[in-house]
């Protein structure tokens, strides 16, 4: 299966939270607890399940770029390698 997880450059997060709307998943939060800063509050990963996909709907749709998506496919971190 395929999964990811996002790295957030939260100080440069302007929180308009169009990465959080787009999410599929719905990992993608906005803080409540704390300000970046720039005085924003910034989108957080809560992803505890592992349900991120790693589609990068969310880095698209940053216009501050300050996503980055890792992709990985489990069933091949899992499998052994074949002999050749």
């Amino acid at each position: 299966m395929v999964r990811g997880t996002v790295a957030i450059e939260s100080d440069r997060c302007k929180g308009c939270e169009l990465c959080a709307r787009v999410c599929p998943q719905d990992v993608l939060k906005m803080s409540r607890e704390s300000f970046n800063a720039r005085g924003y509050r910034p989108v957080m990963l809560v992803d505890p399940e592992g349900k991120c996909t790693g589609c990068a709907l969310c880095a698209l749709m940053c216009p501050d770029v300050v996503l980055t998506v890792f992709r990985y496919d489990s069933r091949k971190a899992a499998a052994p390698a074949a002999a050749a």
